[in-house]
């Protein structure tokens, strides 16, 4: 005899699911009964500051796609709805850190004259890649899942661009 409910969840599942939940939502709470230490609190700025160093990075992402498109015009189609992702990315991790300042200084990106355009954008989304995926280590909770997403997104990029 089956315990199944029509909707195809056994008991057995759904127990083993709200346990599954309960540890993550323990898992995703702070650390002492006060609701955190110091320590925590330095932690988490200190994750703010390096996932607002990854703010720049994409800011470069989506200037080498601007540039790419630029160089060569032939891309155009090509790159542009990677482009377009390339800056909700940006908009994602501007909104998860609004500390972050767009950078002024940084000179816009350009292949260099004769290259092949398409290699050197991919060199540039690769090297962001890596960037995005160093930093989401050291991170934890929403910050590593918008690192580690961002990084995700952009090595399918390196992957289309080929």
């Amino acid at each position: 005899m089956s315990t199944s409910s029509p909707a195809g969840f056994s008991r057995r599942r759904l127990l083993a699911g709200a346990g599954g939940l309960a540890l993550l939502a323990a898992g995703c709470t702070s650390g002492g009964a006060d609701g955190g230490s110091a320590g925590d609190a330095a932690r988490a700025a200190a994750q703010d500051d390096r996932l607002a160093g990854q703010v720049p990075v994409q800011e470069a992402v989506v200037a080498a796609y601007d540039a790419a498109a630029a160089a060569d015009p032939g891309l155009g189609g090509r790159v542009t709805p990677l482009a377009a992702q390339a800056r909700e990315q940006l908009d994602r991790l501007r909104e998860a850190a609004p500390s972050a300042t767009a950078s002024a200084t940084a000179p816009a990106p350009a292949p260099p004259a004769g290259a092949d355009v398409l290699g050197w954008l991919r060199e540039q989304v690769a090297a962001a890649t890596a960037s995005h995926a160093d930093a989401c280590l050291d991170a934890s909770g929403a910050r590593a899942a918008l690192l580690g997403s961002v990084a995700a997104g952009l090595r399918g990029h390196e992957a289309a661009l080929v």
